[in-house]
């Protein structure tokens, strides 16, 4: 399969009011993004600033026993210079300006694989701008208000999402405990929005573009040019039930902001690493992770780079598990069987020269939606389909859950009137978004909502009640979503853990009562 896409988020911005129809007739094969984050001033941009003719790297050695003396000459001696070190997992962060400091490095013994995490110098060169989206209008909020339904959030009667995994039904059994933080791994998160303030975990946040953690005040927060992506998902997991805007899927529980885009909206190795350690370090109880670490959309481990920043966000992401945390990932927008033989990726390098590839995706990964132990999330919309855009592939998906679609595709019955997820944006705003991006934070909210009634389960346990508690789903057999006679996808797998849905939908009336 061929994606048209230039760029590589798993969200779709739409304006409010917008002719939704139209606005989404390119989503089948496209995965459209957001505005591109820009990080807020800070000391991390500086250095950025400074290290412009600098590649960054990854180098991975033995974890739990510090980077040896040897190594860490050897890298100076090739010309670079360290970062950050994550000890316990055995990842050094590295700038360098020679081209062939890879291979250099990677003969060094003690060192288990290395590679560069970009193909743009530092900062990245990227400068696409998809523009900020219309928000819903005081018209539009105030109608919605007036048809709010009694012991509603003002916008409550938009979201077909909530009822659709019954956390309507579930909040009048418990909206979560505060004892528990899900970490919006993303481009930051306006924590000064009166649906998430109530709910944020300042604690738990930080800025980790640089790789390494900035906690400065602040730092988490996207500003006015930057992606809305990261407060929007923030919302649908956590955003408060309390007679302001809309509701989130666990609204009693915590949400905290990693940011790990830098300002051109990439996703790179090395900030990923620094969100998953700073989530396992600061006691969050589930992580969100609606991108895919740039710049290979699949990461090959034949290729020496590729295998290198696998294995580092692989050491990440066991990390924060082993600490406690279930990590949950949005499976993409492109309409790819991952399950499948090969896959055309005209993508990669997003940061550089992309060209079309020949991929077998059980060897090349997108990370860390295809790691294992990582919560595979596929999007449905509003008729419970599977969404026309989403990824999906039998045993790689595990979960389903609300993404939203073209309205025209599926909508929603009234009183939404329309086929995406509405959400929070900075500055107070609201406005719709639609994508695996959105499906993703259901499950996330979901995941909070077992660990808040089960607070001493492990993750394996967390994981092991969100599969057997979702609503199993059959295959959608013909899948022709736009009903022009032809199969725009083919579900295999029985009905109880297919390709389209997984174990099937996310259920959060279960996760409170059983």
């Amino acid at each position: 399969m061929t994606a048209s896409h230039p760029r590589h988020r798993r969200a779709l911005v739409v304006p409010a009011g917008m002719a939704l129809a139209t606005a989404l007739a390119f989503l089948p094969n496209t995965a459209a993004t957001a505005a591109p984050a820009h990080q807020g001033a800070s000391s991390a941009d500086a250095a950025s600033s400074a290290d412009a003719a600098s590649l960054s790297y990854v180098v991975n050695v033995r974890g739990g026993h510090g980077a040896p003396a040897h190594v860490k000459k050897a890298i100076a001696k090739a010309g670079g210079t360290i970062v950050t070190s994550y000890e316990k997992i055995g990842v050094i962060v590295v700038h360098a300006s020679d081209a062939d400091f890879a291979k250099t490095i990677r003969k060094v013994p003690g060192v288990q694989s290395a590679g560069a995490t970009r193909n743009a110098p530092l900062p990245s060169a990227a400068t696409t701008d998809l523009g900020s989206p219309k928000v819903l209008s005081a018209a539009e909020v105030a109608e919605a208000t007036e048809e709010a339904a009694a012991g509603q959030d003002p916008l409550q009667n938009l979201q077909w999402d909530l009822p659709a995994i019954k956390a309507d039904k579930a909040h009048e059994k418990s909206l979560g405990s505060p004892k528990v933080t899900v970490a919006v791994i993303d481009t930051g998160v306006d924590d000064t929005h009166p649906d998430i303030a109530p709910n944020f975990d300042r604690a738990a946040s930080v800025n980790c573009v640089a790789g390494k953690p900035d906690t400065s005040e602040g730092a988490w927060r996207p500003g006015a040019a930057e992606s809305p992506h990261g407060t929007h998902v923030a919302g649908e997991i956590a955003a408060a039930k309390n007679g302001v805007g809309m509701t989130g899927v666990a609204p009693g529980v915590k949400v905290s902001g990693i940011k790990v885009s830098n300002p051109d909206g990439y996703f790179y190795t090395e900030a990923v690493v620094c969100g998953f350690m700073w989530a396992a370090e600061h006691g969050v109880d589930v992580t969100n992770n609606s991108y895919y670490t740039d710049p290979w959309y699949f990461n090959c481990k034949n290729d020496p780079d590729q295998k290198a920043l696998v294995e580092a966000v692989s050491r990440a992401t066991r990390y924060a598990e082993r600490k406690g945390a279930v990590n949950v990932a949005a499976a993409g927008n492109e309409n790819y069987d991952l399950a499948s033989d090969s896959i055309t990726d005209p993508v990669s390098p997003n940061d550089g020269t992309p060209s079309d590839r020949e991929i077998d995706p059980s060897e090349c990964l997108d990370i860390p939606t295809q790691l294992p132990g990582v919560v595979t999330v596929a999007s449905t919309g509003a008729k419970g389909m599977k969404s026309s855009f989403s990824n999906y592939g039998r045993g790689v998906v595990d979960i389903a859950a609300p993404g939203g679609d073209s309205t025209a595709l599926q909508t929603p019955e009234p009183p939404a009137t329309s086929g995406l997820i509405l959400g929070p944006l900075p500055g107070g705003r609201w406005g719709y978004m639609a994508g695996t991006s959105m499906a993703s934070p259901h499950v996330a909210g979901v995941a909070a909502l077992i660990k808040s009634k089960h607070p001493y389960a492990p993750p394996a346990l967390v994981k092991a009640l969100l599969y057997a508690q979702a609503d199993a789903t059959a295959c959608t057999k013909p899948y022709d979503i736009d009903n022009d006679g032809k199969v725009d996808a083919v579900c295999e797998g029985p009905k109880n853990r297919n390709g389209f849905y997984g174990w099937g939908m996310t259920d959060a009336l279960d996760a409170v009562t059983r």
